[in-house]
């Protein structure tokens, strides 16, 4: 059984490790502490993209939302402040871990491809259920001997559809 907190790259596997202890751990305890700091230093700002697949398979439905790091950053905040105003009847940080998976990271030179994906959810005190149903593919690159998010395709549908 897969231990949700262990990071799945061994630490001869030194970019992959990384990569995951940015996209899993640092994120998930900046978002529930609702502190965007804790995660500033993890992006690239000049050029950073984020698309927001808006849960739609077809990219013709697909919105440029975050052409800059502070738009993305101001959605971000206004998100995680969002949650942290919610009552849940379970430990939050526990169930995103649990829903959170990031297996699967192509590098290629000072690039990186690193698939998140969320399949799971959150049971609210008020007895509903906060579904976690998406996945992100973030754009990496190795900046300034440290591995950054330079953008990302995000709130794709998980699973996208049937294969081909």
């Amino acid at each position: 059984m897969r231990d949700p907190f262990q990071n799945p790259f061994p630490t001869s596997d030194p970019a992959r490790h990384a990569i995951w202890d940015m996209l899993v751990t640092r994120d998930i305890d900046a978002f529930l502490a609702a502190d965007w700091s804790l995660v500033a230093g993890d992006f690239v700002e000049d050029g950073f993209i984020g698309i927001d697949a808006r849960r739609e398979t077809s990219p013709d439905n697909w919105r440029l939302s975050f052409p800059s790091l502070a738009a993305y950053r101001d959605e971000w905040v206004r998100q995680a402040k969002d949650f942290a105003r919610q009552s849940f009847a379970e430990d939050p940080r526990a169930a995103i871990f649990a829903t959170t998976t990031l297996e699967d990271i192509e590098i290629n030179a000072d690039l990186a491809l690193a698939r998140k994906k969320f399949d799971g959810g959150l049971k609210k005190t008020d007895g509903s259920y906060d579904v976690m149903k998406w996945q992100t593919v973030y754009y990496c690159r190795l900046h300034h001997g440290r591995w950054k998010i330079c953008g990302f395709t995000g709130y794709l549908p998980n699973p996208m559809g049937p294969r081909a």
